[in-house]
C-alpha cells in the first residue's frame, strides 16, 4: 500500500508550500516598498520652514530659527529610519526650485 500524501523535497517542504514561498520572495524582489517623500519649504509669511509629507498625520511641521532646515532634515531622516525605509527629502527655495 503506497503513501497518497503530497510530494516532499529533501527539506521536507511540500510542493504547495514551496511554491507559495517562491512567489512571496519574488513579489518582494519586484515590488520594493514606496519611499517616504518629505518636502521642506519656506513659509509664505517668511517666518521659518514647513516640513511637509503625506506621512505626517496632523499636517506640516513648522521649524524656525537659524538651523531650521537642518532640524527638519534630521527629523525626516529619523522618521524614515524608524520605518525601515529611506526617505526622499526635497529642500525647496522661494521659487519652488529644488536646492542641494
Amino acid at each position: 500500500m503506497g503513501y497518497k500524501g503530497s510530494k516532499q523535497n529533501s527539506l521536507g517542504l511540500t510542493e504547495a508550500l514551496l511554491g507559495k514561498l517562491r512567489q512571496s520572495v519574488s513579489r518582494r524582489m519586484v515590488d520594493p516598498p514606496a519611499a517616504d517623500v518629505y518636502e521642506i519649504r519656506p513659509r509664505k509669511d517668511g517666518d521659518g520652514f514647513d516640513l511637509i509629507s503625506d506621512q505626517l498625520r496632523h499636517g506640516p511641521i513648522w521649524y524656525s530659527g537659524p538651523d531650521a532646515v537642518r532640524r527638519a532634515v534630521a527629523y525626516a531622516k529619523f522618521r524614515s529610519l524608524s520605518r525601515s525605509r529611506r526617505a526622499i527629502i526635497r529642500v525647496l527655495d522661494h521659487c519652488e526650485a529644488v536646492t542641494h
